[in-house]
């Protein structure tokens, strides 16, 4: 993180937390920080024949990602699901519970939902369990590879 950092990542703040409260309800439950102010970083595959692609999902936590149709269409994939824990872990270099879109592998296209954008500063992971981020939603858009789009839906 520190190279992306280095190489331009916007403006955040970077807070140590306790590492077993990193699970976003329980985060959120415990320092006192809206769903609403939190999003989440996930990572999805998609292949289409032998072509695997990667990329980082940025969503509200009162959202709900449409990976099977608006990532999917938009990453040009036939068959798409969220990347298992050891191959999430393995490509980023960072922990379960932790990813971030900052310092993701420069190939990957990280897909901002436009709710992330508008809700201001938000909180997301740094990396470790035992840290967070706060960032505002539209500098996440300024990220290499970063991409804004309609992707996700409130829950509830």
């Amino acid at each position: 993180m520190a190279e992306a950092v280095a190489a331009g990542a916007p403006e955040m703040l970077v807070a140590p937390i306790d590492a077993g409260l990193a699970d976003t309800a329980a985060f959120c439950e415990a320092y006192g920080v809206g769903l609403a102010e939190s999003a989440n970083c996930v990572v999805v595959e998609g292949r289409r024949g032998d072509v695997t692609t990667r990329a980082a999902v940025m969503v509200l936590a009162t959202h709900r990602a449409d990976v099977n149709k608006v990532v999917r269409k938009h990453l040009d994939v036939r068959k798409i699901s969220f990347a298992p824990m050891d191959t999430a872990t393995s490509e980023t270099g960072m922990e379960y519970g932790g990813i971030t879109p900052v310092g993701l592998p420069a190939d990957w296209p990280i897909l901002v939902d436009q709710a992330v954008v508008d809700a201001g500063v938000v909180v997301i992971g740094a990396g470790i369990r035992g840290a967070k981020i706060a960032v505002e939603g539209a500098a996440l858009a300024s990220l290499p590879g970063a991409v804004v789009l309609e992707l996700a839906q409130p829950v509830g």
